[in-house]
């Protein structure tokens, strides 16, 4: 049994209600840690695509007001909820990619430190965002994706998961679910 979540729910503000079942992902090829520029809609088989704010790192500060921001919190500890369970989703038959707002560079860095067995895109430039007019927030003049899910089968949209809480727990909870 794992420890509670110390931070509180996001709300569910209904800015993913557009993201339907069947809606076909816009084809846009975002650079991948493994070295690759991936298309959503180009993925055959079905796909867990998880999306999350921002990744800290060891020693440097949070952005602004991070403590405040409900759903801010927790995308090292989803990240590794993923790759602890990345066998398990292979094996009901998903691949799992993650995706932030930030540089190839930082999610490298991230993918390396926490030894990640799947890929992080990275959607800097936000057009992915945009194309999919995805939930977001702002701190300190930077916009942040929301965390949120997408299971997608054919470059199609699935399901989705919105808001997502608690993020250090929502692996194995949407393993249990597929």
């Amino acid at each position: 049994m794992s420890a509670a979540w110390p931070y509180p729910a996001p709300d569910d503000d209904g800015r993913a209600r557009h993201l339907l079942p069947g809606r076909e992902l816009p084809d846009l090829a975002l650079p991948a840690t493994d070295g690759r520029d991936l298309s959503l809609t180009a993925l055959n088989g079905r796909w867990i695509v998880f999306i999350y704010p921002w990744t800290g790192r060891p020693g440097l500060p949070n952005p602004p007001h991070w403590d405040d921001i409900r759903g801010a919190h927790g995308s090292t500890p989803e990240a590794e909820g993923f790759r602890d369970a990345y066998a398990s989703f292979r094996a009901a038959g998903f691949d799992v990619l993650g995706l932030s707002g930030q540089t190839a560079a930082d999610q490298q860095e991230f993918a390396d430190r926490v030894r990640l067995s799947f890929p992080l895109l990275s959607d800097l430039e936000g057009k992915l965002r945009v194309a999919l007019s995805l939930p977001t927030f702002e701190t300190g003049g930077v916009t942040y994706l929301k965390r949120l899910t997408l299971v997608i089968r054919d470059g199609h949209i699935d399901r989705v998961v919105y808001p997502v809480h608690p993020p250090h727990t929502h692996a194995q909870d949407l393993l249990a679910t597929l």
